[in-house]
């Protein structure tokens, strides 16, 4: 690689490697078979878990945790850029079509609750692609909705998102039709309070859609590449974020299908399916 004039090149690398280092319009980063990846957003992650390692430490050593919001600026930009790609190739194309009459309502017209939208990516993403629906994105981390209302201004979408600092226990209820979770239900501290509330902001025929890292219920089964890269996240991130907050659960990155149904349970949902799944996810419906 050769680095002019500002810019990074990568024209000696292989097509299939550039892939994943090279922004593209459609989905900023590899697509094959429903998976994408930005992979130098996952650089900026890494990076912040070396900068964050001292309040990591300390946090290993009292057990109080690390807020998501105590972490370096490079992590919460690393993880839109990650996770976006992912977004663009699989949210409207193939998960939202997965879950039951979904689809229909946002073509027609729905009211859709983005919780823990971080920057925006996935609401911008729906927003775009239903004209007819109203978004509302929360997230407690008051920079990343300024970063987001910006971001759907930009994208033409800023007249229907409302962007508000809320958490998931307690962002407004208006009778969603839909209500997201985008890998983001493992770092909260009380995944079942949060559900609990879900509920209570749901229409009558409303659905819960998780979305989560992709893993297995055994240990043993999650010791591959991917697992692996999601236990390193888990360790420096999910989890002393979780453990930051009230209850304090830790389910952490790699929880398995088994306790998400628990957590989805316990808050009072009586319908739980996996709706679809890719290499690095895993597409839940929750119903009353």
């Amino acid at each position: 690689m050769a680095v002019r004039a500002g810019r990074l090149w990568i024209h000696r690398l292989p097509p299939r490697k550039k892939r994943v280092l090279a922004l593209g319009r459609a989905s900023h980063g590899v697509r094959r078979r429903g998976v994408a990846r930005f992979f130098a957003g996952a650089f900026d992650v890494v990076q912040s878990t070396y900068l964050d390692e001292p309040k990591v430490a300390e946090a290993f050593r009292t057990g109080k945790g690390v807020g998501w919001h105590e972490h370096s600026k490079c992590l919460f930009s690393g993880t839109e850029r990650f996770f976006r790609p992912g977004y663009n190739a699989n949210l409207v194309s193939n998960w939202i079509p997965t879950l039951e009459g979904v689809e229909a309502k946002l073509t027609a017209g729905a009211r859709v609750a983005d919780v823990g939208c971080g920057h925006g990516a996935s609401t911008i993403v729906m927003a775009k692609a239903y004209p007819n629906s109203e978004f509302f994105g929360f997230d407690y981390h008051l920079p990343s909705i300024e970063r987001a209302r910006l971001q759907a201004k930009e994208a033409g979408v800023g007249d229907r998102i409302t962007f508000a600092q809320a958490t998931a226990k307690d962002f407004p209820a208006k009778g969603y039709d839909l209500v997201a979770f985008f890998d983001c239900l493992h770092d909260m501290g009380d995944p079942v309070g949060a559900g609990k509330h879900v509920k209570e902001t749901l229409a009558n025929d409303g659905s819960w859609m998780i979305v989560e890292p992709f893993a297995h219920d055994n240990l043993k089964d999650n010791l591959n590449p991917v697992g692996c890269i999601f236990y390193h996240a888990s360790t420096f991130i999910c989890t002393p974020a979780s453990l930051s907050q009230e209850v304090a659960l830790g389910l952490g990155a790699q929880a398995g299908e088994r306790r998400l149904r628990q957590v989805a349970t316990e808050a009072g949902f009586k319908r739980f399916r996996r709706a679809t799944e890719t290499p690095f996810n895993m597409i839940f419906e929750v119903r009353s």
